[in-house]
């Protein structure tokens, strides 16, 4: 139990953006790496460009609560590339967890066919991830039960050969920005599925899988939640919603149903879609749903469309971040000068990845890139 606890919060001592080398050396890695902007602004880091297997990335991730539930990475080498935002909720164990162990399954899975990536191999690596937190929360029941009510939601996109996979739970977003032909103009494509009780169709969901439940969504103070207690739909972790075993006393009485559970309520199946990559495909951003609160699709593309590649990720963040001001009626310098915990009731914390896919890279043949391994995660 206590290695569990010790490999739960490894990422507590790791600094924002320090990568873990995959194959080449670490002075490779760093050397690399240390190329790129990295930087902090108030509760804001950065990392403004860096180089990946298949063109150019920029990130950022601001905190507003306490302890920030957002964490991310981003794998790339011979492989493909592998990007996640894990946004958690009710703590930030469940969505470390994933970052600790995810990738390291997906790696394992696509291993025993020799590297083939399929939607199989990250079906299989999210059902992993998940067994091993069920397993984690029945290890530390009688110290910690309250690991039973933490989740995190979970958005992956995975480029192998010329083929972007994207799978989620919960409701984080990746956006595509698309070239529209040759007049310069740029669309925003929507590429992942959504599952949020807010949804009508997560609603119609919910409803057909439990006919027999009148109250398994329930508006709240103008906000549908699934049983009343939570939004999203689909999770790693939250395992009081899937095993009638943790729905009992010791977790808070707010958790707790009020009928017994005959079957799960959330899950941890993840959408997934694949998407044949297009020469005019210029870049992805993924983000947590704290980003799309306060902008949306169309804002977000054209930013990034209008401005360098450089600072991307920066950028969208701060332009929440003002969005979210302006609606309280406030100054933006003002909103920075408010601490973390307080700040939540502004905004949650928001994660940013911006891929720029560069053609060129993602159509050669591994052995003719250059680039080297890059592993970067964010913690703070």
């Amino acid at each position: 139990m206590l290695q569990a606890l010790m490999n739960l919060f490894s990422l507590c001592l790791k600094p924002f953006g320090h990568g873990r080398s995959s194959s080449n050396s670490d002075s490779k890695l760093e050397s690399f790496v240390g190329v790129s902007k990295e930087g902090k602004d108030g509760l804001l880091w950065y990392r403004d460009v860096g180089r990946y297997w298949s063109g150019e990335f920029s990130m950022a991730v601001v905190q507003a609560n306490q302890v920030i539930e957002d964490q991310s990475q981003i794998e790339s080498g011979p492989f493909g590339t592998f990007v996640g935002v894990y946004d958690g909720h009710g703590g930030p164990e469940a969505a470390r967890f994933v970052c600790d162990h995810l990738f390291r399954h997906f790696q394992a899975i696509s291993a025993e066919t020799h590297g083939v990536v399929t939607s199989e191999t990250i079906q299989r690596a999210f059902c992993a991830t998940e067994e091993g937190f069920t397993n984690l929360v029945s290890e530390l029941w009688s110290s910690r039960p309250q690991m039973a009510t933490v989740g995190s939601c979970c958005l992956v996109g995975v480029i192998y050969q010329q083929t972007l996979f994207v799978a989620n739970l919960g409701d984080s977003r990746v956006v595509l920005g698309k070239k529209v032909g040759n007049t310069g103009g740029i669309a925003a494509i929507q590429l992942s599925t959504e599952h949020n009780a807010n949804l009508e169709v997560i609603r119609h969901e919910l409803k057909n899988l439990h006919p027999n439940d009148p109250q398994i969504v329930v508006l709240k103070h103008g906000v549908w939640r699934v049983k009343g207690i939570i939004q999203v739909s689909r999770s790693i972790g939250d395992v009081y919603m899937k095993h009638a075993r943790f729905n009992r006393e010791p977790i808070n009485a707010k958790f707790r149903l009020p009928e017994p559970m005959d079957k799960s309520i959330l899950s941890a199946n993840p959408t997934i879609i694949s998407h044949p990559l297009h020469p005019n495909d210029s870049f992805l951003v993924f983000a947590s749903d704290g980003l799309w609160e306060h902008l949306s699709n169309e804002k977000v593309v054209d930013i990034v469309h209008s401005n360098p590649c450089a600072g991307s990720a920066k950028r969208l963040v701060k332009a929440a971040l003002q969005e979210a001001a302006r609606k309280r009626e406030m100054r933006y310098s003002d909103l920075q000068k408010i601490d973390k915990k307080v700040r939540r009731h502004f905004h949650d914390d928001i994660t940013v990845i911006v891929l720029f896919l560069n053609h060129d890279l993602i159509s050669k043949s591994k052995s003719a890139v250059q680039t080297p391994p890059v592993s970067i995660r964010s913690a703070n």
